[in-house]
């Protein structure tokens, strides 16, 4: 441990404690409910024999043995496993690690349920894209019939990319008196460059490349099992909760289908069966608290991770009780540096980030300078200072050994002496428009304020037809609506990012506007995004016209249009969303349920309503 203590940062101090003001009432009641719901020895000793025995009938040998006893805790596996995805199939091999890993540790894993998990990279453009935001929700409640069984102390949960880490998370928070650890799979290794995809990508978009050398860049880059390695959401959610103690410290970014990789995922068992123990008692409930909150904030901005942790960690917070806002991000943005140049935000890969240092240099700059909060409770134990340790094998034994201090590149990792940007890599945006969020770690600096007059679309092929048409090469401000989550589960526009940057490549003056997402890939375009409130929910955005002159300006955080307020909202609603006629096909049909009850994209664009105390078995205030 480093001793002294760098004192905490006042502004991350203040925003902390305003948070646990904010969030007293329901903090207050769901940790009283989570204290409730802990069992004094295996859950399990409190069902009916009848119950007990359906939950280990098909199971043999010793672990019979010991669920029949009541003597060992009981782990529950839960998984996003499937083979469609290169980021998830690792975890096929997973859960028979942990069951013999738990076994030798004194407990018995059964494999409790599994998850969907989609891929917003096989989806981008296409129908299913409008069930990806959706699809949290949907993993937050498998996850929760999956724990309901109330036969576990302890569960581990396998997953990787966008919406899943966040599913699994909200999920398990209603079981939060169980001890819980999040297990990765890990990047897969670095293939063809992302900047030499994204060129081709461009040239793609320009006609001047064919479908065949597309598919050649893109299988070239996306070429292995493992998690895609630009610094999206995936990426960005792996280093988020490690930051926030879900991790084994260093888990993040060791490859699939490695000695470590296995000894790491073995070793997660073994801590979740110490976890579930008395003298360790670690609830998932207590790790996630404010301060850890806080720290996932700080590294997401510190790194210029992915926009989409402006909604999911906003949605993760309130599982636990706590209110987040995003006038939060934006005071910690003011103060933390951007520390990480990873794509889109430069041309290293994650390796590249891990090689340098990762987690572990990152981890221990940001504590060193007082912007992350050091007394927490993780899953490795008491105190942030031991994420400063890296795993490795030692004769075959999983070990940790401190890693340096200092970055091995200060291309891709800096410390806060030496930032790439003083400040982090999100902006908030408000204004006659509402307000947005835009990843600027990305963008030059002379791109991020751009006032030009507006071109509406209502769907992103419209935009590509008139951008085919020559109709764009001009000073632009593209604005696509009707892309939020009421109007039609909030698709990410990832396929706008290489004709607008031909659009910027040109010399034009180029900014996008869009109740949409972009998340972790946005790249330099400036992308003012879930824009709040949504033009469906008759949002300022559902009355711009084309011409109308747009303000999207980084720099003092505004985003407007330049109509007198009066005569805007005067104005008739330009279009609507899909009805619920058109909003059909690939499923969609089945979440019409979900699309009606969202909530809007600054409360993290959840179907489960704003949280109370009421939700947490208290009364609510009057």
């Amino acid at each position: 441990m480093h001793t002294p203590r760098t004192p905490v940062h006042p502004v991350v101090e203040e925003v902390t404690e305003r948070i646990a003001a904010r969030s007293a009432a329901t903090r207050s009641a769901y940790l009283a409910r989570m204290a409730a719901a802990r069992a004094e020895g295996p859950a399990r000793a409190g069902l009916a024999c009848s119950n007990l025995a359906h939950g280990f009938a098909a199971c043999g040998g010793e672990d019979r043995i010991a669920l029949r006893g009541l003597r060992k805790p009981g782990i529950a596996i839960v998984s996003a496993y499937n083979d469609l995805l290169s980021a998830h199939q690792p975890l096929d091999e997973f859960p028979a690690w942990i069951k013999d890993a738990a076994r030798e540790a004194g407990g018995v894993a059964q494999f409790a349920g599994g998850v969907p998990a989609m891929c917003d990279g096989i989806t981008q453009g296409r129908a299913g894209m409008e069930l990806s935001l959706f699809s949290r929700e949907v993993i937050a409640m498998a996850t929760a019939i999956a724990l309901s069984h109330e036969m576990f102390d302890g569960a581990l949960l396998l997953g990787v990319c966008d919406k899943i880490v966040p599913g699994l998370l909200i999920g398990a928070l209603s079981f939060g008196h169980l001890p819980a650890l999040l297990v990765p799979a890990g990047p897969m290794t670095s293939g063809l460059p992302n900047k030499e995809k994204a060129r081709v990508r461009q040239l793609y978009a320009e006609g001047r490349a064919t479908r065949e050398d597309l598919l050649e860049a893109e299988s070239a880059s996306y070429h292995s099992a493992g998690t895609c390695t630009f610094y999206g959401t995936a990426n960005s959610n792996q280093l988020v909760v490690e930051v926030m103690g879900l991790h084994l410290p260093g888990a993040s970014f060791v490859h699939p289908g490695t000695p470590l990789r296995r000894a790491l995922t073995e070793e997660a068992a073994r801590r979740v069966v110490a976890l579930s123990r008395a003298d360790e008692y670690t609830p998932l409930a207590e790790v996630i608290s404010e301060r850890s909150v806080v720290n996932g904030v700080v590294s997401l901005l510190a790194t210029g991770g992915s926009t989409n942790h402006t909604m999911h960690l906003v949605a993760i917070a309130a599982a636990a009780g706590i209110e987040l806002t995003w006038d939060d991000f934006s005071d910690l943005s003011a103060v933390v540096p951007l520390l990480a140049s990873v794509y889109p935000n430069g041309s290293a890969d994650i390796n590249h980030f891990h090689a340098a240092g990762g987690v572990q240099v990152l981890i221990g700059s940001l504590l060193d300078a007082g912007l992350l909060h050091e007394d927490v409770r993780t899953v490795a134990g008491d105190g942030l200072s031991r994420y400063r340790s890296e795993p490795v094998l030692d004769g075959g034994s999983l070990t940790w050994r401190e890693v340096p201090a200092r970055s091995l590149d200060e291309d891709v990792l800096r410390p806060v002496s030496n930032p790439f940007a003083a400040d982090g890599g999100l902006r908030m945006l408000s204004g006659s428009l509402g307000r947005a969020v835009m990843k600027v770690s990305a963008v030059a600096p002379e791109h991020r304020v751009v006032r030009a007059p507006a071109r509406v679309f209502t769907s992103q092929e419209a935009f590509t037809a008139a951008f085919r048409a020559g109709e764009l090469d001009r000073d632009v401000v593209v604005v696509i609506r009707n892309q939020g989550p009421q109007a039609n589960g909030m698709p990410e526009l990832h396929g706008l990012t290489p004709a607008l940057g031909v659009l910027m490549d040109r010399g034009h003056r180029v900014a996008l506007v869009t109740d949409g997402r972009m998340s972790g890939a946005s790249g330099k375009i400036p992308a003012a995004i879930q824009v709040t409130p949504e033009a469906a929910a008759g949002g300022p955005l559902a009355r711009v016209a084309d011409g109308d002159e747009v303000v999207v300006d980084a720099v003092a955080g505004r985003l407007d249009v330049l109509v007198d307020e009066e005569s805007l909202a005067a104005r008739p609603l330009r279009d609507a969303p899909p009805d619920e006629a058109s909003w059909v096909g690939t499923g969609r049909e089945l979440f019409t349920a979900l699309r009606r009850a969202v909530g809007p994209a600054d409360q993290g664009a959840g179907v489960f309503g704003p949280m109370t105390p009421g939700h947490f078995g208290a009364p609510a205030r009057v």
